[in-house]
Formats: C-alpha cells, sequence, structure tokens
C-alpha cells in the first residue's frame, strides 16, 4: 500500500463520511438504549466486535498475537476504552445527542492539554492554543445552556466530558507505552477484548439489562458492532496508516456538525441559538487545534490539484 504524503479527493470524502457515521453513532446509541440497558449495551457491542475483527483478521491473513511485553499497555488501554463508553452511553441515556456529541468531541482539547506536560516536543504554540481557548469557550456554552422542557441533565453533560477524557486518555497510552509498537487492529482487538467482559460484569449494577426491546434496538446493536466498530473503526485506522495522522485528525471538527444535525432531524431533538454557538465555537477550536501542516488553504490546494 502507497502511503499518501498529502491529502487527496478520495481521502477527503472518505472522511466526511466518516465524520458522518460518527454523527450518526450517537444517534443510533440513543435509540439503542430504548430498548437495552446502555452499560449491558456497550459490553454486548465489544462483545461482538471481538468476533468480527478477529475474523477479519483471519481473512486478511493477520495473526492475533500479544507482543511480549504489551500485556500491562493492552490492559490499561481495554480499561480506559471501557470507562469512556460506560460514561458515554450512559451520558446518552440521560442527555440529548446534540449536546453529548459536542462535548464529547472535545478529545483533542483534553488530550492537547495532557500532551503539552507529558510528550516532549507537543508543546501548545500559538494557534492551538487559541483553538483550546475556543474549545473551553463552547463547552462553557454548552453547559450554560440546560436545554428545553427537560431534554437534557447536567449529569449527562458531565458524563459526556468524562468520556471525552477517557478517550484522550487511549490515545495517551498509545503514545507513551509500548502500545505504540502494536499494529493498529491489535490495538483495537485489545480494547473490545478488555471491555467485552468488565462492561458486561458491571451492567447489572446499572438496573435491569433489558429495557422494551424491539426489532430496531437489535438492528441498532448490529449495526453498531459490524458498521462502527469493526468495519468504520478500521476504515479509520486504514484512513490513518495511508495519510498524515495530521490531515486524518483535521476533519474532526465536522463530527459535531453533522451529529447536532442527525440529532435535530432524526430525533427532533431542540437545538437553540446558544448550543449552534457551542458547535460553531468547538467545531473552530478542533480545526485549529489538529491544523494540518501548511494550514487548510494547502489542503484544498492540494484536493483541487487532485481533482
Amino acid at each position: 500500500m502507497q502511503r499518501k504524503d498529502s491529502m487527496d479527493a478520495f481521502g477527503a470524502i472518505s472522511l466526511v463520511g466518516f465524520s458522518m457515521l460518527m454523527g450518526l453513532n450517537h444517534v443510533v446509541v440513543k435509540v439503542v438504549n430504548e430498548g437495552l440497558q446502555p452499560v449491558f449495551f456497550s459490553g454486548l457491542r465489544s462483545a461482538g466486535a471481538v468476533i468480527c475483527i478477529w475474523a477479519w483478521m483471519r481473512l486478511r491473513g493477520l495473526r492475533v498475537e500479544i507482543a511480549p511485553g504489551t500485556v500491562p499497555a493492552g490492559l490499561l488501554i481495554g480499561l480506559c476504552f471501557s470507562v469512556e463508553f460506560l460514561l458515554l452511553f450512559l451520558a446518552l441515556d440521560l442527555t440529548t445527542v446534540v449536546r453529548a456529541v459536542v462535548l464529547f468531541q472535545t478529545m483533542p482539547l483534553w488530550l492537547s492539554i495532557a500532551a503539552h506536560f507529558l510528550i516532549p516536543g507537543e508543546r501548545m504554540g500559538p494557534v492551538k492554543f487559541a483553538g483550546l481557548v475556543l474549545c473551553i469557550g463552547g463547552v462553557a456554552v454548552a453547559m450554560a445552556d440546560r436545554g428545553e422542557g427537560g431534554t437534557a441533565s447536567l449529569a449527562g453533560d458531565l458524563l459526556a466530558l468524562g468520556a471525552a477524557v477517557a478517550w484522550a486518555g487511549i490515545a495517551l497510552c498509545v503514545r507513551l507505552t509500548r502500545m505504540a509498537g502494536v499494529r493498529p487492529e491489535m490495538q483495537l482487538w485489545w480494547q473490545v477484548a478488555v471491555s467485552a467482559p468488565l462492561l458486561l460484569l458491571a451492567a447489572p449494577l446499572f438496573g435491569p439489562l433489558i429495557r422494551d426491546l424491539a426489532p430496531i434496538h437489535v438492528a441498532g446493536l448490529g449495526f453498531q458492532i459490524l458498521v462502527v466498530v469493526t468495519f468504520g473503526f478500521i476504515f479509520w485506522l486504514w484512513l490513518l496508516s495511508r495519510y498524515p495522522a495530521s490531515s486524518v485528525a483535521s476533519f474532526g471538527f465536522l463530527t459535531p456538525i453533522f451529529g447536532v444535525a442527525l440529532g435535530w432531524m432524526l430525533l427532533g431533538e431542540p437545538v437553540g441559538p446558544s448550543l449552534l454557538a457551542a458547535v460553531a465555537l468547538v467545531a473552530a477550536g478542533l480545526m485549529m487545534i489538529n491544523r494540518p501542516p501548511g494550514g487548510w488553504r494547502a489542503v484544498l490546494r492540494q484536493l483541487g490539484a487532485a481533482r
């Protein structure tokens, strides 16, 4: 596989599609939570993904093998993954999609702050710092707007922010431990393999496992396992291996925009001026935090040359 030095039209279209999928992901979780208890749902998703990722790796001729010395890092990354989705799925049970997606997508904010202190060469420059300020402003605006008609809760908002911090923890684990030398597919396998038993064991602590289960909830679970976790995440890892990481990350600002739009269109969730302002601040901040080399004008020039 030839690695690209810059983004092309195929990569850009793929990343826009992936961002839309991640926005839709929140809507699907919200719907399935009506039929399955959130933590139990998350555990089932990880358990199904373990089988699907193993089958995909066997199909590609890749071995599921544990590299020497990587067990502690694998357990740690799996624990962070467990916490991330336990908090996110519970958040979507308590608050709206349009709020949770904005708060959850602040992960680069927390990662940049941690990397500034923990990773050599990752200190924040003026542009990234300005992006952090915008993201923090967006979070403050979103938290101040409590929603209409009791559709949101402070607990749900805080859980979504906690999930974003746990997601940043996964990225730090990959960068700072021996997991950095492990194939991306095995990194994903570690996350689902560790999280599946942890989430399923924890699920009874959060109430009845089955709610008002219907076929649409079973279909949503299958969609999560096959489309989001297995093929979606693997495709994103493939894009990351093909294109510069900074260019791939720079499209992350689209996910909160798609998430808010889909939550409004598919679920009829209220989107007021305050939330739109929060989306704009967070999206602008993410663009600055993940600004690709040469800036966005360079990316647009590359896409024009590709066409």
